[in-house]
């Protein structure tokens, strides 16, 4: 089948299932279930996993197959929202790291929507500084058991599984001790709890492990290796984020709404000429993504130039809802009616945060693509045990 082709019946498939017009930021008991019937509808089409290996469940096609649904799911709001966490970042590191078992047990699920992941790095005190997280698991004749807490995690409330960065040894520097696993969000053990942000929702959450048993399977990659593997999961990560992979389409974004509408007629030229400058910006990212999954299929690693397409949308983002509510004027901070558009712009400055902030985006451009000298490092061949780091005193 040609492309043209292709992308002809993906765009008959998504006329014919999905809706244009969606709000799933938080779905609920009942969003879930439509998502989960929604994948399983989009995996036996063909339409999820499009360049996944096809031995693990994937369709086993190309970026180009990719890009061209992308295209034509961009016109669409897919109910997808509780899986990208799964199949932009939890479920690209399984297929580059994980076992046959793990291969195996983990991505057909993930693709066809049986199963929600979720991501748990960041901690109370190890946010930028995720080396520094002191989730501890202890090894024993069976596996593993954890104790710790997490935090700012995405969709862990409708979570089965997740990736798990945990510390297995304080007696090495801080980044050479940790280790990941595949956990089990039902264990006995597992407590989560909502975290309300300014928009009034909770689209995050902190997680307690009290004495969580792992099986040693459970295991991804080294003992001791994690960062290396929490390497991986971050540029996936943070490509993911900056391409909108398993996020659905923007036309139902009441920040793009808001500015798009007035792209007619607009007879101000500093509008026109942030309007450009918007579109600009919109197409320089498209581009660079597109050229970083070409690379990444190609074999080629794109290392910390993922963290520069991160930073690039997280820019975009803040231009965009600044652009939306000098547009907008006093709506802008109405929370009347449904309260939507204030919601969006008040929720723009996450992505500043989330996945890495931009300051510290900046210091990785800056040492790993530029050549920079890097920033002074008092830690770096200290034990992890004799650091007075985070929340220890």
């Amino acid at each position: 089948m040609n492309l043209e082709e292709y992308r002809r019946r993906a765009r008959s498939w998504l006329e014919a299932n999905a809706q244009r017009s969606r709000d799933e930021d938080d779905p609920g008991a009942d969003g879930v279930a439509v998502a989960k019937a929604f994948m399983a509808d989009l995996y036996d089409a063909g339409y999820s996993g499009i360049s996944w290996p096809a031995e693990w469940g994937g369709q086993g096609l190309g970026q180009a197959e990719e890009r061209a649904f992308a295209e034509e799911a961009k016109d669409f709001t897919l109910p997808t929202y509780v899986f990208s966490i799964g199949l932009g970042m939890c479920g690209p590191t399984l297929v580059d790291l994980g076992t046959p078992g793990q291969k195996a047990r983990h991505l057909r699920p993930l693709l066809r929507g049986e199963e929600i992941w979720c991501q748990l790095f960041s901690e109370p005190g190890a946010g930028s500084d995720v080396a520094a997280l002191q989730t501890r698991a202890t090894e024993t004749e069976d596996g593993w058991v954890v104790s710790g807490q997490k935090v700012w995690t995405s969709v862990a409330q409708h979570a089965d599984w997740g990736l798990l960065l945990t510390r297995t040894d304080v007696d090495v520097p801080k980044h050479k001790g940790l280790s990941m696993f595949v956990v089990d969000m039902h264990a006995p053990g597992v407590t989560v709890r909502p975290l309300r942000d300014m928009t009034g929702r909770a689209h995050f959450n902190e997680i307690f492990f009290d004495d969580v048993h792992i099986p040693a399977e459970n295991l991804v990659g080294r003992v001791n290796d994690g960062w290396s593997c929490a390497v991986t999961t971050l540029l996936h990560e943070r490509l993911s984020i900056s391409s909108g992979v398993g996020m659905g389409g923007q036309k139902d974004n009441p920040v793009a709404f808001e500015t798009l509408r007035h792209t007619v007629d607009t007879g101000d030229p500093l509008v026109k000429d942030q309007l450009v400058e918007l579109y600009i910006r919109s197409r320089a990212l498209a581009l660079f993504n597109q050229r970083l999954a070409q690379e990444t299929k190609a074999g080629i690693f794109p290392g910390a130039r993922g963290s520069a397409a991160k930073l690039l949308l997280a820019e975009l983002s803040m231009f965009q809802a600044d652009l939306a509510t000098s547009l907008a004027g006093p709506e802008a901070v109405a929370y009347e009616d449904d309260g939507r558009l204030a919601g969006s712009i008040a929720l723009a400055p996450a992505l500043s945060l989330g996945g890495g902030t931009n300051e510290i985006m900046r210091n990785i451009i800056g040492d790993r693509v530029l050549n920079l000298p890097p920033e002074p490092r008092v830690d770096k061949n200290v034990p992890f045990k004799d650091l007075k780091t985070g929340t220890r005193q």
